[in-house]
């Protein structure tokens, strides 16, 4: 009898095991909204953009300098936030604006050289801190950026579009430790401030 009352004993332990694993398999879809999602690198997009008075004011044209995405994820959930990683050392000036195959290299080595000091400091980074409602489907997003070796609070306006979570920050070189470029032995002075847009999507 009391191998019989085992047997039994172990039937109801194995159907409430198969109850709970069926349980949590539908209930999966529920579980996974509320984790991260990782952040599609190769959608996504980061760029800075630099005016006349700015980084690279000798050549007197604006410009625009991209940022891949080297990682990331993000929640979307009831506790939302985001963070990601650039590598600094891919930062690269975009073809077409308007300068001579010479003055596009030297730029570019400027900017890896002098500016970001890219080889001593490689590593970009962002995690967000707060996230608030600023409308429908707009926020505020607040955090900090690593650039340089140094980390700085920062806050991007952030609002969902057709493309993705798309936003925008203004930064200051001197905040991180960058001192502006400035030619022709000071007389051009280089603008501090720097507008970063991006959009971020996720990996469907």
């Amino acid at each position: 009898m009391r191998v019989l009352e085992a047997v039994e004993q172990m039937k109801k332990e194995m159907s409430c095991a198969r109850f709970l694993a069926g349980f949590l398999l539908a209930a999966s879809p529920w579980v996974a909204v509320a984790t991260d999602r990782t952040i599609d690198t190769e959608r996504s997009t980061l760029k800075i953009h630099v005016g006349k008075a700015g980084l690279f004011s000798a050549a007197g044209h604006e410009h625009w300098v991209t940022a891949p995405l080297a990682g990331g994820s993000f929640n979307d959930g009831d506790s939302p936030q985001v963070a990601f990683t650039v590598d600094a050392r891919k930062l690269t000036l975009v073809e077409g604006n308007k300068l001579s195959t010479e003055q596009q290299a030297e730029v570019q080595r400027t900017m890896q050289a002098k500016v970001l000091q890219s080889e001593i400091y490689p590593l970009i980074s962002f995690h967000s801190t707060k996230v608030e409602k600023n409308g429908v489907n707009r926020w505020i997003v607040s955090g900090e950026l690593t650039l340089h070796g140094q980390s700085r609070s920062i806050q991007a306006e952030v609002h969902d579009s057709a493309e993705g979570y798309t936003g925008r920050s203004k930064i200051k070189q001197t905040d991180f430790g960058i001192n502006p470029v400035s030619v022709a032995g000071g007389v051009v002075k280089v603008k501090d401030e720097l507008e970063i847009q991006f959009v971020i999507v996720p990996i469907r």
